[in-house]
């Protein structure tokens, strides 16, 4: 089991370039992956999705790409000279027509606009491409591991509200048999009371069985008992089961509010009432879950 939250950080140094991939993951639907990449960067996007995309199912992820040329001379300095020499060819002109002393400097002259500028390295896509494809593997790498011990602990919590609710379902199985009982004895009692004085025992009895099966809720725990084994099957499993688990809390809840509006007892309702907190805790968790 893993949970969708989780990070990881990759780093490849190959030649003169250095390739940096971070990811962040949270919980969602569905896999949703977010990235920006400067336009001369774009060609990255589609090779890290891929590699993301076929290791982790479910999630948002936010992806952080950083490329550096470590090489020493991985950029240098332009010099427009024939701008410089305009520039001065300006201060000189200026200062002969105003009497201005012309005090321009080489280092005023190279703090001007457009004198100097820095030329990068041009980028080698297909290296680039092959060490950030690499970095984003080790960054998956550890994202999963990152993911599946926050899973371990998810696993642990979801265990025990399963418990209870096995527990509680225990405790309402227990106590069926004498509702359905008590209600047949109060409702013969109140049909003998609204009939004639000579009431035919068997048709009373008939409408007393029809009426009080309503409120029988075998079925219900039976199904609720069948869904918990499947949820613990599930919590053993290591492929993606969020959504399978949704779907099973979904049903026992279900089966919960089912058996709460049959069973007219004030100990299987407070049983009831404990039963879908700890259904909804599990809802929560869940939610997590990858």
């Amino acid at each position: 089991m893993r949970s969708m939250t989780g990070c990881g950080t990759g780093v490849v140094r190959r030649d003169e370039w250095e390739a940096t991939v971070d990811i962040k993951t949270v919980n969602h639907r569905f896999l949703d992956i977010g990235m920006r990449l400067p336009r001369n960067l774009s060609f990255l996007e589609q090779p890290v999705r891929n590699c993301i995309s076929t290791r982790i199912r479910r999630g948002h992820a936010d992806v952080f790409i950083t490329i550096r040329n470590i090489s020493t001379s991985a950029s240098r300095v332009v010099t427009d000279y024939d701008l410089a020499a305009h520039y001065i060819e300006i201060a000189r002109e200026l200062s002969r027509q105003t009497g201005a002393e012309n005090d321009m400097t080489v280092s005023r002259i190279l703090r001007m606009e457009g004198v100097t500028s820095v030329e990068e390295a041009e980028l080698n896509q297909d290296l680039i491409t092959e060490i950030c494809t690499e970095a984003s593997s080790i960054a998956i790498d550890h994202l999963i591991g990152m993911r599946e011990i926050e899973g371990t602990h998810l696993r642990t919590d979801l265990r025990t509200h399963l418990d209870a609710a096995a527990s509680l379902r225990d405790h309402i199985l227990e106590r069926a048999p004498l509702v359905v009982s008590e209600y047949r004895e109060k409702l013969e009692a109140r049909l003998k009371t609204l009939l004639s004085e000579s009431p035919d025992p068997v048709r009373i009895s008939q409408e007393v069985a029809i009426i009080a099966d309503r409120c029988a809720i075998d079925e219900e725990l039976a199904r609720l008992e069948s869904h918990i084994r499947q949820f613990m099957i599930y919590l053993d499993e290591k492929d993606e089961i969020g959504k399978k688990m949704d779907f099973l809390v979904q049903e026992m809840n279900r089966e919960a509010n089912t058996i709460g509006s049959k069973a007219s007892d004030a100990a299987i309702a407070q049983f009831v009432v404990d039963l879908k907190s700890e259904i909804e805790k599990m809802r929560e968790q869940i939610q997590n879950v990858e």
